[in-house]
């Protein structure tokens, strides 16, 4: 069991030092977004803030999982370990949007030019816990035992044929040397208003696969489909296909379950019927039965349809990540904190979203406690999602994030 907490109000001088940088962490903010790097490529991200980390007297190592950066802040008394978790990466979106910090940064990915873009908000949380590691910094005397901060790349995941993200970071011992007693993480909100805070115990957000459907057909031209096996007519019936798999065979009245095909690739000219197709997608499940079921449903599927319609097909399988678990008693534990920052009324018990995160590997090994920020600027009509060209977050919502991140610090070490 976990000590218990009193719901005391944020020490005075801590408030004023979390207060003081918020405009740098604004700052900060605004660089990692004009200057976005895509997962497992975050050079200059990682060297800022291990400049940054390293400025305040902390233990520094990099390299971590290929660009992570992992900081040491022992405080002045003995006790427990706690861990701080950001992820560092962008994702392959181009902004459409007229921010003076707009990203302007263009590559290629995955043999494609596009731009690059904070489109989920790794941004603000690389830069709320920079200023949390500045903040406890200052105040070592009120710390019983010892924090690590760690700045994760690749949780969006790795480029295909590399490893990277939280499976490598645990992998290369990041929860070792100190062990790791407890971890805390977040995740801004675009639909949620700024001063608001959500959680939920237990499973909060889904498992995720990736899946590859290879389909096998028979080329021939586009004036004589009888000559041939069409591999782009056989994709529709599978995708078609996966959403029965959905709508007809998934006790959704448990938990929601998601099939997706989020991109396809097949021909190279109007009238030839190619010969081959593949399908990309994912899974996103929050009950192992299902996981499974669904699984095992769209391997034989794709087969038998291919089959039905004269081809082949294969299907590929990629976990991305488990279901992230908020430890039941960890996090009754630390929602009188969470109230203590934001207000009883701004922090609201919320459902299991569909959204993957690669954080609930951290969870596997040591409890941990992931929460919802606040990002919607108040009485905003319309909320852009995650991973949208659009998406915005208000800087006004990052100062909530460092009050919370470090009072959860400070309360769960000093717990009696």
């Amino acid at each position: 069991m976990f000590a218990s907490i009193s719901n005391a109000q944020m020490d005075a001088s801590v408030l004023k030092d979390i207060e003081s940088i918020e405009n740098q962490v604004i700052d900060w903010r605004h660089y990692f977004h004009q200057n976005p790097e895509l997962s497992n490529r975050e050079f200059k991200t990682a060297e800022r803030i291990a400049e940054h980390l390293a400025s305040l007297g902390l233990e520094v190592t990099t390299g971590v999982a290929k660009t992570g950066v992992v900081a040491l802040l022992q405080g002045e008394n003995p006790g427990k370990v706690v861990a701080l978790r950001a992820d560092i990466d962008a994702l392959p979106v181009t902004e459409r949007n007229d921010l003076p910090f707009k990203s302007e940064v263009i590559t290629t990915f995955l043999g494609q030019e596009t731009g690059v873009m904070h489109a989920c908000g790794h941004d603000t949380h690389t830069a709320i816990l920079m200023g949390v590691a500045s903040v406890l910094s200052q105040h070592k005397d009120k710390i019983n035992g010892t924090v690590k901060f760690i700045f994760q790349p690749a949780e969006e995941g790795p480029p295909p044929g590399e490893e990277g993200g939280a499976k490598l970071m645990i992998k290369e011992g990041v929860l070792s040397k100190p062990d790791v007693d407890a971890i805390f993480g977040l995740h801004i909100n675009s639909g949620t208003p700024v001063g608001t805070i959500k959680y939920k115990p237990g499973g909060t957000m889904a498992a995720v696969e990736r899946f590859v459907v290879n389909v096998q057909g028979k080329q021939t031209h586009g004036s004589a489909p009888w000559a041939g096996v069409d591999p782009i007519y056989i994709s529709a019936k599978i995708i078609d296909g996966f959403q029965s798999i959905i709508s007809r065979e998934s006790p959704l009245v448990e938990e929601a379950a998601v099939i997706t095909v989020g991109k396809i690739t097949s021909g190279v000219r109007f009238n030839i019927i190619p010969e081959s197709a593949e399908l990309i997608g994912t899974v996103r499940t929050l009950n192992p039965q299902m996981r499974e079921m669904i699984i095992k449903r769209m391997t034989e599927m794709a087969a038998d349809i291919a089959k039905a319609y004269g081809g082949t097909a294969t299907i590929e399988w990629q976990n991305n990540t488990v279901v992230t678990y908020n430890d039941p008693a960890l996090t009754a534990q630390m929602i009188p904190t969470l109230q203590s920052v934001a207000g009883e009324d701004k922090v609201v018990l919320t459902k299991a979203s569909t959204g993957g995160e690669d954080f609930s590997y951290f969870q596997e090994e040591v409890p941990g406690f992931y929460f919802f920020l606040g990002g919607m600027t108040p009485g905003t009509s319309e909320a852009f999602p995650h991973h949208t060209p659009d998406f915005m977050i208000d800087d006004d919502g990052m100062l909530l994030g460092v009050k919370a991140m470090t009072q959860l610090t400070l309360d769960y070490l000093n717990a009696q």
